[in-house]
């Protein structure tokens, strides 16, 4: 890192608690800089962060503000927000009022990229689970590999791990523009899609941040099977799940079920050999492809590879079996978007296959979804409601509303209301509270119960349970 970041300074997080902020905190303390931040709410993350010797506040007063600059009056203080945090954030105002330095988080995850070979996972869907299959793959290969992601990565069960390493995968968000920040030595882009309408106005908007995330990367990756990113980017490493023409590198899938998917891999259109992926799902295989890709990018032996792609794992909150409650089997996904929805009622389809194969009992494919921003809801209404009315069963609960303001009085009725129209089956549930208090009358034995969102959905297991996250 040049002198900016020098162990003289420290860092305050103001919205400490998410999970790509507290990632970057957490590889500055294991640099050796001291942290502190702030969160409304406790969470593993902050726990872990306390473990570390950060300093938390579970508040976001002016006086924390005060506290951390008469404590630290020895160091040039740098306080670091991502761009979840409003104007209106007294912390943030006050540093504002005093001109206190104030750094957007990916500068700082721009400056730590810059000390790594660095493999930047970028794209609308899959990011998370790219990076936790690169990450593992890296680590069991090279041992010479660090993290820092949006998810819990089981190998490491964290979502940083920063260490004195050669490799850096890094997990970059477009959802406000800040994705052209960073430079990359191998810049990966999964798909593109509309999405973040409270930031992009349109496709158009989305793919010209990405273009400039591309002119970033010294060498670009991308999936070829997606449509925006094939017609919009040029470069000679390129993946595909359905064709060996003209792409760098293949999985073509002979067998998918609901435990692994089989498939035959291929490089600049020569047949290298099967590979048996331990991870479900097509839209998975493609993550799983991407990161097979990088990894030969930079020179791993495929049979090193190919070794250890049983251990791969998916991360936290994808797909994520939470257990068995009454004999119903609940999943936790962090699908948000409608093709999210699509690819993981698609996976429960699977799974549900193969329930009936295995009893007599019809077994009933149960989505409870939590509508993540007024924004997204009032953009792609529609959308959500053809992709969940594929389910059985639906329940649509409250808006969770990621701090943006409702000013078009914006409610989940206008997705039931359209769901109605094609699947009768759906209700709307106030609260994850209200749905566990009806837990049997919603449900029955033999469900699979798919609980979808990026809110705070992912208690709802732990409310059934009579405990909270």
């Amino acid at each position: 890192m040049d002198k900016e970041f020098l162990p003289k300074y420290h860092f305050h997080f103001i919205g400490i608690g998410g999970i790509g902020m507290s990632a970057i905190a957490m590889g500055l303390l294991k640099k050796g800089y001291s942290v502190s931040g702030s969160d409304l709410v406790k969470n593993n993350e902050t726990n872990k962060l306390e473990q570390l010797g950060a300093i938390i506040f579970y508040s976001q007063l002016r006086q924390n503000i005060e506290f951390v600059t008469s404590k630290f009056n020895n160091k040039l203080i740098n306080f670091v927000v991502s761009s979840a945090i409003k104007p209106e954030n007294e912390e943030f105002s006050y540093c504002r009022k005093k001109n206190l330095p104030i750094k957007h988080r990916s500068e700082i995850l721009a400056k730590l990229m810059q000390t790594y070979t660095a493999l930047a996972v970028a794209g609308s869907h899959g990011k998370t689970s790219t990076s936790t299959f690169l990450s593992t793959l890296l680590e069991l290969c090279t041992h010479n590999s660090s993290s820092i992601t949006g998810g819990i990565i089981p190998i490491y069960n964290s979502n940083c791990h920063l260490e004195n390493t050669k490799f850096l995968v890094a997990e970059v968000d477009e959802s406000d523009g800040t994705i052209g920040e960073y430079k990359s030595d191998i810049g990966i882009i999964n798909n593109i899609d509309f999405d973040h309408c409270d930031h992009f106005s349109n496709l158009s908007d989305v793919i010209s941040t990405f273009k400039k995330f591309a002119a970033n990367s010294k060498k670009l990756l991308f999936n070829f099977d997606c449509e925006n990113t094939r017609n919009n980017f040029c470069s000679d490493s390129k993946w595909s799940n359905t064709t060996t023409n003209n792409v760098a590198y293949a999985l073509i899938p002979t067998e998918i079920n609901e435990n692994h998917t089989i498939g035959e891999y291929y490089e600049n259109e020569n047949f290298i050999s099967s590979l048996n992926i331990p991870i479900p799902g097509l839209h998975n295989l493609s993550n799983v492809t991407a990161a097979i890709a990088a990894s030969r990018m930079i020179g791993i032996d495929f049979l090193e590879i190919k070794k250890n792609i049983k251990y791969l794992k998916l991360p936290k909150k994808r797909f994520e079996f939470r257990g068995q409650i009454a004999k119903r089997k609940l999943y936790d996904d962090y699908a948000h978007h409608p093709n999210e929805i699509k690819e993981t009622i698609k996976l429960g389809r699977l799974f549900i296959r193969n329930i009936h194969n295995n009893q007599s009992q019809k077994s009933r494919l149960v989505a409870v979804f939590q509508p993540h921003r007024y924004s997204r809801v009032k953009q792609f209404a529609k959308e959500f409601a053809n992709e969940l009315s594929k389910a059985d069963v639906i329940y649509v609960t409250s808006i969770y509303a990621a701090g943006e303001k409702n000013e078009d009085k914006i409610n989940s009725r206008i997705i039931t209301d359209l769901i109605y129209k094609q699947n009768k089956n759906v209700s709307y549930i106030t609260n994850y509270y209200e749905i566990t208090k009806n837990f049997e009358e919603l449900t029955q034995k033999g469900d699979l119960i798919l609980n979808m969102g990026a809110g705070d959905c992912h208690n709802f297991w732990s409310i059934l349970n009579g405990k909270k996250d």
